[in-house]
């Protein structure tokens, strides 16, 4: 294949998000090069798609290098990130190509931005991850809530979900981050991620209509403990999710989303209501939408497409609201997502 700036890799194309991802490149004008670790996974889908495929497994560098050739960039949709975010990055930046990834695991994307950040600085590459509905699009939310505050004292990020259907993908990430936490829970306080044995205090959420308030986890920790503080000058971010979502997320016997429109989209809505709070101040961004991880497409490829136009203002490992103007990032979305901001 020859180089060519619409050819972006994805890596476990063949997963539940990287479908969509392949499916939204195309929409997009983009040549979907189909990478992986199951290759009868990858042959099924390329049948379907008529698009190139290149099996790769993550302990065979020279395999990477071949299935990242030519590309553009790579967007990393396979899990668990723990096993695979290193590997990939390293081959992208042998390529010396934009990597992206969607990865929910805090510990995983800590390890990102801890190891890889003074290599791609100096570089001048861009790593990019947890570009997706968990760290994503909560710290695009906080970043343009933020506005002019150079600072915060507490930012708090709650979510509505109608439900949450895990993928076999979320459980296997699951069982990764409770093996590495040894039956420990993860906060962001005191400008740290802390490790607590107590349990995560209850309490209602007074999201807006028409969800109304609710109860909710506090301290339901996802990747935006790891994103929002890694740009942003706030030591205390809180994440939250509601009580009958994180119930199903870990009951052993929920199914998997089921499609439910043209696009293969579950039924799934989800409302995501951001708070910073400076002093006696305090701003505020609200974002609804459907499905989330059919919604995580739209984000990782507008990322893409930003990268590959040079619509970016940083480079090293980067969360999206650093690398990217949020506000203008966000109102790119309003096919699949409807934001408000109020100060």
């Amino acid at each position: 294949m020859q180089s060519s700036a619409h050819t972006v890799a994805v890596f476990g194309a063949y997963g539940h998000t990287g479908r969509f991802v392949v499916a939204r490149l195309r929409e997009r004008g983009f040549v979907p090069l189909l990478t992986g670790r199951d290759s009868a996974r990858l042959k099924e889908l390329a049948h379907e798609t008529g698009l190139e495929f290149r099996t790769a497994s993550v302990d065979d560098p020279g395999a990477l290098d071949h299935a990242l050739a030519g590309a553009a960039a790579v967007v990393n949709t396979a899990g668990p990130f723990a096993t695979t975010a290193a590997p990939v990055i390293e081959a992208a930046l042998r390529a010396g190509i934009p990597y992206v990834d969607v990865a929910a695991e805090i510990e995983a994307n800590a390890d990102t931005f801890a190891h890889f950040g003074d290599r791609a600085r100096a570089a001048g590459a861009v790593i990019v991850p947890a570009m997706a509905f968990y760290g994503g699009l909560g710290d695009l939310l906080a970043t343009a809530a933020m506005g002019d505050w150079t600072s915060a004292d507490e930012a708090h990020i709650a979510y509505g979900l109608s439900g949450w259907h895990p993928t076999a993908g979320t459980r296997a990430a699951g069982v990764v981050s409770r093996q590495r936490r040894d039956g420990q829970r993860v906060r962001f306080a005191n400008g740290r991620l802390e490790y607590r044995h107590d349990d995560p205090p209850v309490l209602e959420w007074p999201f807006p209509a028409p969800l109304g308030p609710r109860p909710v986890v506090g301290e339901f920790s996802m990747a935006d403990i790891v994103t929002v503080p890694s740009h942003l000058s706030i030591p205390e971010v809180r994440t939250y999710m509601t009580v009958e979502a994180a119930r199903e997320v870990v009951a052993p016997d929920t199914p998997t989303p089921a499609p439910a429109d043209e696009l293969g989209r579950s039924e799934q809505t989800f409302l995501v209501e951001v708070v910073v709070r400076s002093g006696g101040a305090e701003r505020r961004a609200v974002a609804r939408g459907r499905d989330i991880y059919a919604f995580t497409a739209p984000l990782v490829v507008e990322a893409v497409d930003r990268l590959l136009t040079g619509r970016t203002r940083a480079t090293g490992v980067v969360s999206a609201g650093e690398v990217f103007d949020a506000p203008d990032f966000l109102r790119a979305l309003s096919a699949d997502l409807t934001v408000e901001l109020e100060s």
